[in-house]
């Protein structure tokens, strides 16, 4: 299981996490490799984000901004 724990909290809730790009390669638990772990820490939690299923930081909206917000299946 990968470990992108110290890179929630610096989970945008737009979906976004600033990464450098410096070359230090990593595989995922699919095998994919990425450029670094931020950046595969960046593709795995947005698509925590985008199923619904993680803790990021979207919790944290003013009421008035998560109402507004459209789910689509």
């Amino acid at each position: 299981q990968d470990d992108c724990s110290e890179f929630r909290s610096q989970f945008e809730a737009g979906g976004r996490l600033s990464c450098t790009r410096e070359n230090a390669p990593v595989r995922d638990a699919s095998g994919k490799q990425h450029t670094n772990k931020c950046l595969m820490c960046a593709e795995k939690l947005k698509k925590e984000a985008q199923r619904g299923g993680g803790t990021v930081q979207r919790n944290k909206l003013p009421a008035s901004e998560r109402t507004r917000q459209v789910r689509c299946s």
